[in-house]
């Protein structure tokens, strides 16, 4: 499981130029079941997500294809974990 920590390093307005593009490639992955949960970060200075991925390398393969990352609009810390306590209904992902 990994965590992808987004830090925005372009002001908002380019942010929000590739804001559909950028939720068109979170929807991708939501559809593949790779993608468990994303959010913008408080204040408004990034996000972050939830994958479900293989490796490292596979992350890395995914957040390429983010229009985020294409236009260098944030940098991305990716932060691999092994969930030992969560609620039920989160079984499937970590099983």
């Amino acid at each position: 499981m990994f965590l992808i920590l987004l830090q925005y390093i372009r002001p908002l307005t380019a942010i929000e130029h590739y804001l559909d593009a950028h939720r068109a490639f979170l929807e991708k992955y939501y559809q593949s079941g790779q993608f468990i949960l994303s959010g913008r970060r408080k204040p408004r200075s990034g996000g972050l997500i939830l994958c479900k991925a293989s490796s490292r390398r596979e992350v890395e393969q995914i957040i390429a294809e983010d229009p985020f990352d294409k236009y260098q609009l944030a940098l991305y810390e990716i932060i691999e974990f092994e969930p030992t306590t969560y609620v039920t209904e989160l079984q499937s992902y970590f099983s």
